[in-house]
C-alpha cells in the first residue's frame, strides 16, 4: 500500500499558495513590490502546472490596428503556435489572438476592485483578432471564430463579510463580464451561463486551478494569426 495521499498533495497545493501569498501581503512594505510579489506567486502556479501549450506573463496586448492594451498582471497566451510582437528585458508584448485568458491580481476583493477589472477586461476584448484559414492534407478549414477570452480577478483576501455572499453575486451579476477568480482564503466564483456560482472551499487556491484548466480545456485552441496584417508596421 502506498504511503502517498492525493487530498495531502492537493491540500499542501493550496497551503503553499496561501503561504506565498501572506508573506507578500504582511512582509513587503512597499505595494509596488507587494504588487509584483503577489502577480509572481500566481504566475508561478500556472506556468508550473498548467499544460506546456500555455504560458502565463505580465504582458501588453496588441491588435493588428495597433491598438494596445493596458498592462495586464497575468495573461495565459498560446506558447506553441502564436509568435511574440516584441520581447525585451523582461517587457513582453504578445498578440491579441494569441490569447486565452487574463487576470488582474489584488490584494483583496472589493466593489471598486471588481469595477477595476471589469474595466480593463472589457477594454481587452475590444481588441480586433484576425483569423486565417487553416491548411489540412485535404484543403483548408475556414477561419476559426476568435475565442472568448476568460477574465477573471486573483485575491488573497475579500472586503466583504461573508467573503462570497451576496455583495459579491451582486457586484458579479451586474454586467456578467467576469467569469471567474479566486479569494484564496476563502474560495472561488465561476460564470455558468449568466449566473454566478460562489463556492466557499478551504482547497481554493488548488480547486480554481482545477476550474481554470477545465475551462481552458473547453476554449479549444486560438485562431491562425494573420501575422502578415501586423507587418504593415514595418
Amino acid at each position: 500500500m502506498s504511503d502517498w495521499s492525493l487530498p495531502e498533495l492537493l491540500g499542501s497545493l493550496h497551503k503553499d499558495i496561501i503561504n506565498r501569498l501572506g508573506i507578500v501581503r504582511g512582509a513587503l512594505g512597499h505595494p509596488g513590490t507587494k504588487g509584483d510579489g503577489s502577480e509572481n506567486v500566481w504566475l508561478d502556479l500556472f506556468n508550473t502546472y498548467l499544460p506546456k501549450r500555455y504560458q502565463a506573463i505580465k504582458t501588453h496586448l496588441v491588435d493588428s490596428k495597433g491598438s494596445f492594451s493596458d498592462q495586464i498582471d497575468v495573461a495565459i497566451f498560446d506558447r506553441q503556435y502564436s509568435p511574440f510582437v516584441f520581447t525585451y528585458e523582461g517587457q513582453n508584448i504578445i498578440p491579441i489572438e494569441s490569447v486565452y485568458a487574463i487576470f488582474e491580481v489584488k490584494q483583496t476583493a472589493d466593489k471598486s476592485m471588481i469595477d477595476y477589472t471589469k474595466n480593463k477586461i472589457s477594454s481587452v476584448r475590444k481588441l480586433l483578432s484576425t483569423s486565417l484559414p487553416i491548411p489540412h492534407a485535404g484543403g483548408e478549414y475556414p477561419p476559426k471564430d476568435p475565442i472568448s477570452i476568460i477574465g477573471g480577478i486573483l485575491t488573497l483576501k475579500s472586503q466583504w463579510t461573508p467573503a462570497l455572499g451576496n455583495a459579491l453575486q451582486v457586484s458579479l451579476e451586474k454586467d456578467n463580464i467576469l467569469d471567474m477568480g479566486c479569494i484564496a482564503d476563502h474560495g472561488y466564483f465561476i460564470k455558468n451561463g449568466d449566473t454566478y456560482s460562489l463556492t466557499n472551499s478551504d482547497k481554493a487556491a488548488t480547486a480554481f486551478l482545477f476550474q481554470l484548466i477545465s475551462r481552458l480545456q473547453s476554449s479549444g485552441t486560438v485562431p491562425m494569426i494573420d501575422i502578415l496584417a501586423y507587418s504593415k508596421w514595418l
